[in-house]
């Protein structure tokens, strides 16, 4: 019993996987922690101990198995552990690691930002062109129009949090289609996706109180099931949890 106990414990530290399961993580971690020392500062001792913890072996190769096939030391614990340097090379281990995951979940194009859009023509072509996965919102407005700045202003702060989503906006007098757009019926909302019209909102400003934000259009739309889920900003928490340590 002793020797399967004293085997498992061994073993944990055999394999050359990526980001597979425990030991992968661990060879991950080590092997992290030895690029981003300065190898000016770190002792020779140390960087050996580092480089053989996470050098992947060749199984094939006898020798090298037995050095690799080996429990952790006590001392070699405490080396990686006990220096604040150690806690903070760790914290951007964790951070490179959850850009990693957000770059893996993330799919599709990402834009971030408001595009304006000059002629009915780059309005068509956009709305041909894009991908079939992409929701494109488009805000058609005129100056002067009650509304129409602020509902700008909501679309810069979406287009953020939103970066799947491609929003647009463009003057009604630019579309080639002015009489259908009159000062009546703005500000107009069109939501597009594959091509096709799948929403559309004349007057919206209508929906809202007299001085609305973000939060309302994006209420506004999620009504209509037309903005995906909103993206989680775990890198961002994991570094207020960092400044608050």
């Amino acid at each position: 019993m002793e020797e399967t106990k004293s085997q498992s414990l061994e073993e944990d530290f055999e394999g050359q996987a990526t980001h597979t399961g425990p030991k992968g993580v661990i060879n991950d971690w080590r092997k992290f922690k030895l690029e981003s020392e300065d190898g000016d500062s770190v002792p020779p001792s140390k960087k050996e101990i580092l480089r053989q913890m996470s050098s992947p072996q060749n199984r094939d190769d006898k020798d090298a198995k037995e050095r690799f096939s080996r429990k952790m030391s006590i001392q070699e614990y405490e080396l990686i552990h006990r220096d604040k340097e150690d806690e903070n090379c760790l914290r951007k281990y964790r951070r490179q690691c959850m850009q990693d995951m957000h770059q893996k979940l993330s799919f599709g194009p990402r834009y971030g930002f408001v595009y304006e859009l000059e002629t009915g023509e780059q309005f068509l072509e956009t709305i041909e062109k894009e991908q079939k996965i992409t929701t494109i919102v488009v805000h058609i407005y005129e100056d002067g129009i009650k509304g129409c700045d602020a509902l700008n202003s909501s679309f810069t702060c979406l287009a953020a949090e939103y970066p799947m989503v491609k929003f647009c906006k463009i003057k009604a007098s630019n579309t080639g289609a002015g009489d259908r757009f009159s000062s009546d019926v703005l500000p107009t909302l069109l939501v597009y996706k594959g091509g096709e019209l799948i929403s559309n909102f004349i007057s919206v400003t209508e929906q809202f109180t007299e001085e609305f934000f973000a939060g309302d259009v994006e209420s506004f739309l999620n009504q209509y099931g037309l903005l995906p889920e909103r993206e989680i900003h775990a890198l961002d928490q994991t570094n207020m949890e960092e400044d608050t340590e």
